[in-house]
């Protein structure tokens, strides 16, 4: 199967009261050129992000958005300021003591003051970070690889298509092609009969002017390796690695084959059909370029 380079997915995780989503976006492009953005508390883990990416992502131009979220269920826990707590109490004894009142100063009458007793969310260490961002990282690649492989298949439908009738052009040139010599010779011997009562000529020349003509049209060894690199091309679709760079430079090939033939090919027929070829090999090549 092949797999296009164009996707997108998202992953979401939390843990606490810290909930992170990474978000990751790809569009074609000739190597793997990964992108990490980052909140500044996750900078460390940005090449185990590269890392983690370039295992599942072969090749593309990939975005990885990283942002935190704020968990359905925050954790908080109640954390004692404790030098308000302490000014609270040396103020009430030493206010005591001037005024000359009596009671204990209480610890209820301490924590009854604004901010000695303040609500905080826990900290999330970075190991549960860490753990959470790889959780939602690989969400998102799993819905970013279902994605490319479903392109993937709807590009290989398309390239299966076009390989089909480039092979039916290949098959009426290789019909077309021996037939080329032949009419010229007999174009040709149809003028010398026309002229032969006031021209002289040597069929001997003409034999040898037939068999040059034949040899400079001749495109077997073309069409050969045109076959050969069709055949190629569709081993690729099972291949399990990515194939887009192959694929690139058999169309490369193709093209160079099929240029060959309009050249040497004197033949308003096949001419024709080349042209067909080349504007196939075209549309494949849009298509190639999407994939992995």
């Amino acid at each position: 199967m092949i797999d296009s380079m164009t996707g997108y997915g998202k992953g979401e995780a939390q843990a606490g009261n810290v909930a992170l989503t990474v978000e990751i976006k790809t569009v074609n492009h000739r190597y793997a050129d990964i992108t990490v953005k980052l909140p500044r508390t996750l900078l460390a883990f940005e090449n185990d992000i590269r890392r983690q990416v370039s295992q599942v992502l072969r090749r593309g131009k990939i975005d990885v958005f990283v942002n935190f979220g704020q968990a359905e269920e925050s954790s908080v826990v109640p954390v004692l300021n404790r030098p308000l707590a302490l000014a609270y109490r040396d103020l009430y004894t030493h206010l005591r003591n001037e005024l000359g009142l009596f009671g204990e100063v209480s610890i209820e009458m301490i924590a009854a003051q604004k901010d000695v007793i303040q609500l905080r969310e826990t900290e999330s260490t970075q190991e549960e970070l860490g753990g959470i961002l790889f959780e939602a990282l690989d969400r998102a690649l799993a819905q970013v690889a279902v994605m490319r492989r479903k392109e993937g298949e709807a590009t290989a439908g398309d390239l299966q298509d076009r390989l089909t009738h480039l092979e039916t052009f290949l098959e009426h040139v290789e019909q077309r092609a021996p037939l080329i010599p032949q009419e010229w010779q007999a174009k040709l011997m149809e003028r010398l009969a026309r002229l032969q009562q006031n021209f002289e000529w040597d069929p001997q020349r003409v034999a040898q002017e037939v068999a040059i003509y034949a040899d400079r049209c001749d495109i077997s060894e073309e069409l050969a390796r045109f076959r050969s690199h069709l055949g190629q091309f569709r081993g690729l679709f099972d291949d399990g690695e990515p194939v887009g760079r192959r694929m690139d430079f058999l169309v490369q090939e193709l093209n160079r084959e099929v240029n060959t033939m309009g050249s040497k090919s004197n033949d308003a027929d096949l001419t024709r059909t080349v042209v067909a070829m080349k504007a196939e090999l075209e549309k494949i090549r849009e298509q190639v370029q999407n994939i992995e």
